[in-house]
């Protein structure tokens, strides 16, 4: 191992806790709002708690993919400075989703999470982590299974490819028939043209609501019952299922999806034609070796379950990947609320 390999692995390995500890707390924070119709609330909430955590971290990161910007709510934005930035701190790529559900969690709904994920720039590396200006993107994901199948086989999957094809090749790979296959996406109306599709092709369809980022996983997840997920969501959310998919061996494809005539002439006026409509893989959103996932449950979801209350005392459930040794730990953690101290920026420090 380089000596750089190694600065990197001991870096990790120093502030990956940290990470877990912000989306901890912005669970617990968030967790309040549960089922108060007020997603904007949850979302400052959970804000408010990550921020408390990055204010006390000897780091320099800055934000590549941030939240609160489609949809005008309070968020940690694009281009934000998060850590410390004391000289000799370790520079991060950062992607958040301080809540990924934020509709199921105002009406009380499963699905929630906090997510954060964290690539170290490497020497003469501007970024490690790609940008997507885009509101949506296209999207397709599936396993390690399939990846290696792929591999032996000498095939692959595209984007533009007839629906039916990528489900043979899956069902195959997976050593299932097609119609035991599961297949996974957001009921909304831009992929009702997918859902009919998928129903024609005699496959099983999971419908869900929001949350895209479980959605996306669950392929390279064990036990999810998910075999694939195909549809049109969030452009913040396909970087951050990208971090993930680095450490459980998964793939995907993104493109960005312009909603109308005004968004992709905004787009255009920084990006070219070609840029705009490129297919991006996992590695093209998160270059490098290093990528650090972490998430906690808010509602229960398919990949972790939700904050329980009992009495004075919280319990979460987090999941934390490192695609350098390709680490997956889940962690049950229990909260004296009494006793917790919860730092957030907006109470200032010593809080």
């Amino acid at each position: 191992m380089s000596d750089s390999s190694t600065i990197n692995d001991d870096t990790e390995r120093t502030l990956e806790f940290e990470f877990v500890r912000a989306t901890e707390n912005a669970a617990l924070n968030a967790m309040t709002w549960l089922g108060k119709g007020d997603k904007n609330g949850a979302d400052a909430a959970a804000c408010d708690a990550i921020y408390g955590i990055f204010d006390r971290m000897d780091c320099c990161a800055s934000v590549m993919i941030g939240e609160g910007i489609k949809d005008a709510a309070p968020g940690i934005f694009l281009g934000e400075k998060l850590g410390r930035w004391t000289s000799g701190s370790p520079h991060f790529d950062i992607a958040l989703d301080p809540v990924d559900g934020t509709t199921n969690i105002a009406h009380g709904l499963p699905n929630s999470i906090s997510v954060i994920a964290a690539s170290i720039t490497g020497d003469g590396q501007s970024h490690a982590m790609c940008h997507l200006p885009s509101f949506y993107t296209e999207k397709l994901a599936w396993g390690p299974e399939v990846v290696c199948w792929l591999e032996k086989a000498g095939l692959s999957i595209a984007l533009d490819d007839p629906l039916r094809l990528t489900l043979n090749r899956v069902a195959t790979a997976l050593d299932k028939p097609l119609g035991k296959l599961v297949v996974c996406t957001l009921n909304r109306p831009r992929n009702q043209h997918i859902i009919v599709n998928l129903r024609e092709c005699g496959v099983g369809v999971r419908l869900i609501t929001d949350g895209d980022i479980t959605a996306a996983l669950a392929p390279s997840m064990p036990d999810s019952g998910i075999d694939l997920y195909v549809g049109i969501g969030g452009a913040t959310e396909a970087v951050l299922t990208a971090a993930a998919l680095k450490t459980l061996g998964g793939d995907m494809l993104v493109r960005m999806w312009p909603r109308d005539e005004a968004e992709l002439a905004s787009l255009l006026e920084t990006h070219s034609h070609e840029e705009i409509y490129a297919v991006r893989q996992t590695n093209d959103l998160v270059s490098g070796s290093s990528a650090v996932f972490c998430a906690t449950g808010i509602s229960d979801s398919p990949l972790l379950p939700g904050v329980k209350m009992t009495g004075n005392k919280a319990v979460t459930s987090s999941v934390l990947l490192r695609a350098h040794s390709r680490t997956v730990r889940y962690m049950r953690t229990v909260h004296d609320m009494g006793h917790k101290f919860m730092p957030l920026r907006s109470t200032g420090p010593g809080s």
